[in-house]
């Protein structure tokens, strides 16, 4: 299907980014990546996102829409006819906005909170992470995905979880989702990066896991 002339502007590494290309491929939209370097931003990122200018930015024609949560609910909205993200119903719709947004204001900032702590403030950081993700054990209850049986917008929401968290356990020395306590999140972890359309866009783990590695040393010589 044409995407009437769209284009992302993303980073390889964002996993913000990501989950607006897995969107895209699940309707069946037809865009143009454009991968900008964040360390010496271009003047078409600091034009389509003055304000925060970050990626993701999705242009649709002339129109450019920033933040990926925004991103995500505008391609549902826009192309309904091909494979509809959010529920129907209108409270599964709002409580699937009010999981979305927990994501980005819990296990976001403690995973990546955890990420840059050593010695005994990363033990409590790690704490405090795990915590953050219990919660999604409950919402799988019952569940192949947070979708239901496919994927759908919890799961592209999320999904940067899957991706980024094993990568981070494995340069912390630390476990933030354990099969034996939260065995339907790890299962999920373990099926979600091995669906088709989400592998084929998934950063190589041998150029992810030392950008991640010198993205953690930054981050602890900084504070």
């Amino acid at each position: 299907m044409a995407g009437d002339g769209v284009k992302l502007l993303g980073m390889w590494a964002s996993p913000l980014a990501l989950k607006i290309e897995w969107a895209l491929k699940l309707k069946g939209i037809e865009y143009e990546y454009v991968d900008e370097d964040l360390s010496n931003k271009s003047e078409r990122l600091l034009k389509y996102n003055p304000i925060h200018k970050k990626v993701p930015v999705l242009l649709h024609g002339d129109k450019p829409l920033p933040e990926s949560l925004i991103i995500l609910e505008y391609i549902d909205e826009t192309w309904k006819e091909n494979y509809p993200l959010l529920p129907e119903d209108p409270y599964e719709r709002a409580m699937a906005r009010f999981w979305a947004k927990y994501n980005d204001e819990k296990p976001w900032h403690t995973v990546f909170g955890a990420f840059c702590k050593t010695g005994e403030e990363k033990v409590k950081a790690v704490k405090e992470a795990q915590e953050t993700l219990e919660p999604l054990e409950e919402l799988l209850k019952g569940k192949r995905f947070f979708g239901g049986q496919s994927i759908g917008y919890l799961d592209i929401a999320f999904g940067w979880l899957a991706i980024w968290v094993p990568l981070i356990e494995e340069i912390l020395g630390a476990t933030f989702v354990d099969e034996s306590t939260l065995p339907l999140l790890h299962a999920w972890f373990q099926e979600f990066p091995n669906i088709p359309l989400v592998k084929e866009r998934l950063p190589p783990r041998e150029k992810l896991l030392p950008f991640l590695k010198a993205f953690r040393e930054s981050l602890i010589s900084c504070s």
